[in-house]
């Protein structure tokens, strides 16, 4: 029996190639071609075969090691006629397109080149699971299963030799949504491919105090989490200027504190919405529950996130299209009471079409409102300031509102979601466009 180093074969012209799995450990007995190692650069993974018959002595490298043509892999101890014989160098079998095409490659006795001695070519199937391999896919259906929260460990592949592909990925997606497939944290999407955070005793580093969340926490937490997890967020920030819009609303706040209304920007802006709601009716819709129709609304309810002591809700104003400026401070003043109070009803926080969630009177800048799933787009209002704006000849004091749109990107496009939020702005700063 002799002791035989294995090298990297010939990769082409890669270099500095990083180890993402290592197929074997030492003691394992292994055959001609099973693979040893795994390979991945930012164009292909490659697979790294056992030129000889024989069992695992030593293994030099590790997962997350660099590695390039002729370093050392691992030492087999093979027979000595099986050391004797090596056949042709193989090349590491890839799954890219990029990888050049394999040239011939050189032999020598194990004396004078031993990498290339060790090396055979690969003349048969290899099955990565079955040498240990959790999964085995490309690059790019790597990054497509991250982006999505797939778990490939549990994604079945049916491509060349178990290769998991793209197809497979999206299958399994659908396997979960539609039911045929255990449901996220029991099976193949478990967590949505992401891992628990750890428990820590935290009273081992000071004083700690456990309070148990409240109600509303517990049961929006939930909602937010799904939301955040099945909906492909975007979101587009922009700002616009609301100098004439503030001055109307001064100018009108003692007539309606006449009649007992407290006149508020937001009152405007679900106004703006609204009219951008209808200029662009894939923003007042919801997606099919397959994932592939789009329901669009001809009802206008905007659901407005209220602050409580226990917690966030969002009560529903119904007919906002149908409503006055001052029909519709009465019903905020009336929601965000009933919401303070705790005296919610179910059907008031049902049937929104879009929601607003408006922060500009506690400060910030911007921020990233979560989609309030099945809705496909949520706004974020943040405080307003005075700044300077040039208008062609001088700077003047311009009051501007800085504002986000969050949206599915399955039901809305980027192009579509500036053009909804550049539409709202032109409405909030000119009023008169919408009664045109």
């Amino acid at each position: 029996m002799a002791i035989t180093q294995v090298n990297v074969p010939d990769i082409g012209d890669f270099d500095s190639v990083e180890v993402i799995e290592v197929l074997v450990a030492e003691g394992d007995q292994v055959e001609v071609d099973d693979s040893l190692i795994t390979l991945e650069s930012d164009k292909a993974t490659m697979e790294i075969p056992s030129p000889f018959s024989g069992k695992i002595t030593k293994i030099a490298i590790s997962v997350g090691d660099s590695v390039s043509e002729g370093n050392y892999l691992l030492d087999i101890e093979a027979s000595d006629e099986a050391a004797e014989a090596p056949k042709e160098a193989p090349k590491a079998e890839t799954v890219s397109t990029a990888m050049p095409a394999p040239t011939e490659a050189p032999t020598s006795s194990p004396t004078q080149a031993p990498a290339a001695a060790q090396t055979v070519s690969n003349a048969k199937p290899v099955n990565p699971q079955a040498m240990g391999a959790a999964f085995h896919a490309s690059p790019s259906v790597r990054a497509f299963a991250r982006k999505l929260g797939v778990d490939l460990t549990h994604v079945e592949g049916k491509g060349p030799k178990g290769r998991i592909q793209q197809t497979d990925v999206e299958a399994a997606i659908k396997a979960v949504m539609s039911g045929q497939a255990p449901a996220p944290g029991q099976g193949a999407m478990s967590g949505s491919g992401i891992p628990p955070i750890p428990g820590i005793d935290f009273s081992q580093f000071g004083d700690t105090t456990t309070e148990e969340l409240g109600r509303i926490k517990k049961i929006s937490g939930k909602f937010l989490h799904a939301s955040w997890l099945n909906v492909p967020h975007v979101t587009q920030f922009d700002e616009c200027d609301i100098t004439e819009m503030d001055q109307f609303r001064k100018d009108q706040k003692a007539a309606a504190e006449k009649q007992g209304i407290k006149l508020t920007p937001l009152v405007f802006v679900m106004k703006a919405v609204v009219k951008a709601l209808q200029d662009f009716p894939s923003f007042n819709a919801s997606l099919s529950e397959d994932g592939q129709s789009i329901i669009k609304k001809h009802y206008y309810n905007i659901g407005i996130a209220v602050d409580t002591p226990n917690g966030l809700v969002v009560p529903v104003v119904k007919d906002v299209d149908k409503k006055g400026i001052y029909e519709l401070s009465r019903d905020l003043m009336e929601i965000s009471a009933k919401a303070r109070d705790g005296k919610l009803g179910p059907k008031d926080m049902q049937g929104g079409c879009f929601t607003i969630s408006s922060l500009g009177g506690i400060g910030g800048t911007q921020f990233t409102p979560i989609v309030n799933a099945p809705e496909v787009a949520i706004m974020g209002l943040s405080k307003a300031k005075m700044q300077p704006v040039w208008n062609g000849s001088e700077f003047e004091p311009r009051l501007i509102m800085p504002f986000s749109v969050s949206y599915d990107h399955r039901a809305i496009d980027g192009a579509e979601g500036v053009r909804f939020t550049t539409t709202v702005a032109n409405y909030l700063s000119d009023l008169r466009q919408l009664i045109l």
